[in-house]
This record gives C-alpha cells, structure tokens and sequence, in this order.
C-alpha cells in the first residue's frame, strides 16, 4: 500500500528512471554471472614426492645426487627463464602497438 502511494505521487520520468536503472542493474550482474560462470580454470595437481634416503650413506654418494639434482634444477630454471622472456617479448609487442596508438 505504501509503495504504491509512494509510486503515484511521483512524475513519471521518475518512475521511468527507476525502472531503466533497475533494468541496467539486472542486466550487468546477469552478464557478470554468465562471463563468471563460463570460466573455467584447470586445476593441475603438483605432486611432490619425498626421497627418503638411507642414514648410512657416503659422502660420495650425497655428492653424486646432489649433481644430479643440480643439472635437473638448471635445466628447469632455464625453462623458466625461456618462458619468461617469452612472455616478456609478447607484452613488449603489445606495449609496441598501444604506444603506435598513443597509449
């Protein structure tokens, strides 16, 4: 009862704007809901299994290991570092054609 006397003692443009802005409202958080809703991000596992080595090991054999680890270790930085200059030349030509732009 109180929002319909509310309603009539205003001008129509009024109640017209509140209906469009309600209208906008709904629209944008349907689209935000929809675009949120259709993203779907993988989920990969990282395992990480635990070496467990015997107390009575030599010092050689711990040195051994340790250089295996280590040619492992470089060959994935190496990657990493790949990657990254990688990406870091994709954004430089996307840096290259905004600044064409003037941005």
């Amino acid at each position: 009862m109180d929002l319909r006397r509310y309603l009539a003692s205003r001008p129509p443009y009024e109640i017209g704007g509140l209906f469009g802005a309600i209208a906008v409202t709904m629209v944008v958080v349907t689209v935000l809901v929809q675009d949120s809703s259709s993203i779907k991000v993988p989920y990969e596992r990282k395992i990480i299994y635990v070496e467990q080595w015997s107390a009575n090991r030599t010092d050689a054999e711990i040195i051994a290991q340790q250089k295996i680890d280590k040619v492992k270790r470089d060959r994935e930085l190496a990657e990493l570092d790949r990657l990254k200059k990688k990406k870091q030349a994709e954004f430089k030509r996307l840096d290259d054609k905004l600044r064409a732009y003037g941005f």
